[in-house]
């Protein structure tokens, strides 16, 4: 009885192990965006996870500082968008992506998250404590 458990047990452990090699390979497919589900994110999004998503094929970050803002510091790969220009620019924001507006500190990005929603975009998230936060938390700047 005592070998049979033994046997038990190391055919449990045999086949942990052989998953382990298909769990790194799910994981490599999941973290794919282009086989990723689209994304479900409230409002409000915090810096962590834009840092986390923002590389992504189907994430598009907006910085809607001015040229000068933009210039003194943004997120690396984000796209300047100024705020002023968002209703003439429109065509540009794409509504197949998951969008994410950033600022100085999160109040103009989140006038025209509230913006965009009124014309219809769904997917428009506001990056909440823009840069200030960004930098606050260690994270990459581009100068």
């Amino acid at each position: 009885m005592k070998r049979l458990w033994w046997l038990l047990f190391a055919l449990v452990m045999v086949g942990l192990v052989a998953c382990g090699g298909s769990e790194a390979n799910l994981e490599a497919v999941v973290a794919d965006p282009a086989e990723a589900e689209t994304l479900s994110l409230p409002d409000m999004v915090d810096v962590q996870t834009v840092a986390e998503i923002k590389d992504r094929d189907d994430v598009l970050v907006l910085d809607v500082r001015e040229q000068w803002e933009y210039d003194a510091g943004h997120i690396p790969g984000v796209t300047l968008l100024p705020m002023g220009e968002i209703p003439g620019r429109m065509s540009e924001i794409p509504t197949d992506q998951t969008v994410i507006l950033t600022c100085r500190s999160g109040n103009r990005s989140g006038q025209v998250a509230d913006f965009l929603r009124q014309q219809g975009y769904e997917n428009v998230h506001n990056m909440s404590g823009g840069i200030l936060e960004w930098e606050s938390a260690g994270l990459d700047v581009e100068r």
